[in-house]
């Protein structure tokens, strides 16, 4: 299964080693999980990583040593009712290239969580993490 982080989920990964997010990252190899992500929300990632506490850039080359870099997506070819503009081409490059977004953007994505768009799912890390327990397919963490 692949799996897009955008720009929430990789930053908060970084800055909380016992969350979710960082849960997903550690645990990925395990259960067959893809990590991708592109090049827009890395921008943004290095963008804020000084927001965060210093040893979150640290973390960031772990996380950033996992994911799979994808082109990033900027138009779809199907009818899109998604008002906020920065965030299309999150959710356009993830439903091109993965299964599922893990995002934390609540605000933004709030119409569309626990829900598809098309054939993506759209969850957050706790979400995402409770399907897979709740369905049987989540495996122990590799560290």
């Amino acid at each position: 299964m692949r799996l897009f982080l955008d720009s929430s989920v990789a930053l908060v990964a970084c800055g909380r080693p016992h969350g979710a997010s960082r849960a997903i990252v550690n645990a990925a190899a395990a259960n067959g999980w893809e990590l991708v992500s592109s090049g827009y929300s890395v921008a943004e990632v290095t963008r804020n990583l000084g927001k965060l506490p210093g040893k979150a850039a640290v973390e960031w080359q772990s996380v950033a040593s996992r994911l799979r870099l994808v082109r990033d997506v900027w138009t779809n070819d199907r009818p899109a009712v998604f008002g906020v503009a920065k965030d299309r081409p999150v959710l356009f490059t993830a439903a091109a290239w993965a299964d599922v977004l893990l995002t934390l953007d609540t605000a933004d994505f709030l119409t569309l969580l626990g829900n598809k768009f098309y054939a993506l799912h759209v969850l957050t890390p706790g979400m995402f993490l409770e399907w897979q327990r709740a369905t049987g397919q989540l495996g122990l963490a590799d560290g």
